[in-house]
């Protein structure tokens, strides 16, 4: 294949150019080389990699995160173990996300049911009361 411009790399990686810049900076991908002109040359790796990048952001892993994830990936000493460790660390972090999303569901549908009289003036809503009060 022939080498991307970092036009061309964005728009098959569906990502801005200015993302790609950032992953560059970031060294989440590799510094592309330059041809005579100054152009940046991508290669196929580069959409691999950014579309790997964009994989692990969707199961919610931090661009650092996800460089510890891409040195692992190249580390000849490196195990699927390493790789579950991460992911155990993840689903502890969602796990915990999710409960406090539970309760937060809870506790709105707590305060939408103490409130009885819809029509109500906003200043006798024991919503606002209840947000009010300290816990």
């Amino acid at each position: 294949m022939k080498p991307l411009s970092i036009g061309q790399l964005a728009k098959i990686s569906q990502v801005n150019i200015e993302t790609v810049r950032y992953y560059e900076r970031r060294g989440l991908i590799p510094k592309a080389p330059r041809r005579t002109s100054g152009y940046r040359e991508f290669s196929e790796k580069d959409v691999d990699r950014i579309r790997f990048i964009k994989h692990a952001k969707a199961l919610g892993f931090t661009l650092k995160e996800v460089a510890e994830l891409l040195a692992l990936k190249v580390e000849p000493e490196a195990t699927c173990g390493d790789i579950t460790q991460r992911i155990d660390v993840k689903l502890a972090d969602v796990e915990a996300k999710i409960n406090i999303l539970q309760r937060m569901e809870l506790t709105l549908r707590k305060l939408k049911k103490a409130c009885r009289k819809p029509s109500a003036p906003s200043k006798d809503c024991p919503i606002l009361e209840s947000l009010d009060a300290e816990e």
